[in-house]
């Protein structure tokens, strides 16, 4: 059983409900798939998806309007502290490659790089039901972004070598990609 299929079956009154709530824009599938992870305690987020309380309830009126707050109060993982200088190099390098065309971007800043502190592939992390839900995710809010994974890395290795290759800092000795004898580790499927 695929897990879109297992998600809808264990969490999908609460999936339907959020998509009948939902405003309309395109990010609102994804985000409920993530809600309806998180309400189940699939994934690895934080409380509040990594957003102050503020932010998250902010969010929620603002994409699903219909949706009763209370039903959206569970909770997720602490944050480990020791990485906020990590999930803030995580965030500046998202804000740079901001979409610019929705609002929810800025919320998405703050939730990717809080899923970027789990131990697994980031789709899964975040609570997505599949890997091109994350692809999706990255090419509508952080499209400069998804545009360099032309290779179709796996998007947490992606946004870490983005971060090295901001600092100047590259310890892969490969001369490319191609011949790496890690290649499968960094793009081969995600399951």
């Amino acid at each position: 059983m695929s897990s879109s299929v297992l998600a809808i079956e264990t969490g999908g009154d609460i999936y339907a409900e959020l998509m009948g709530a939902r405003r309309g824009d395109p990010v609102e599938d994804t985000l409920a798939r993530m809600l309806t992870s998180w309400n189940w305690g699939d994934g690895a987020m934080p409380d509040w998806l990594g957003l102050s309380w503020k932010s998250f309830y902010t969010m929620m009126g603002y994409h699903f309007p219909g949706f009763p707050l209370w039903r959206a109060a569970t909770f997720g993982n602490p944050l480990d502290a020791q990485r906020s200088d990590e999930m803030e190099e995580l965030r500046e390098l998202l804000r740079q490659n901001r979409t610019g065309r929705i609002r929810s971007e800025l919320w998405m800043v703050d939730i990717l790089a809080a899923g970027c502190m789990g131990d697994d592939h980031l789709w899964q992390d975040l609570g997505l039901w599949e890997r091109s839900d994350l692809s999706q995710l990255m090419l509508e809010n952080f499209e400069p972004l998804a545009l360099r994974n032309h290779k179709d890395m796996k998007w947490k290795k992606f946004l870490y070598k983005q971060l090295c290759e901001t600092e100047g800092i590259y310890t892969c000795r490969a001369p490319s990609c191609e011949v790496c004898a890690d290649y499968q580790n960094c793009f081969g499927p995600e399951e």
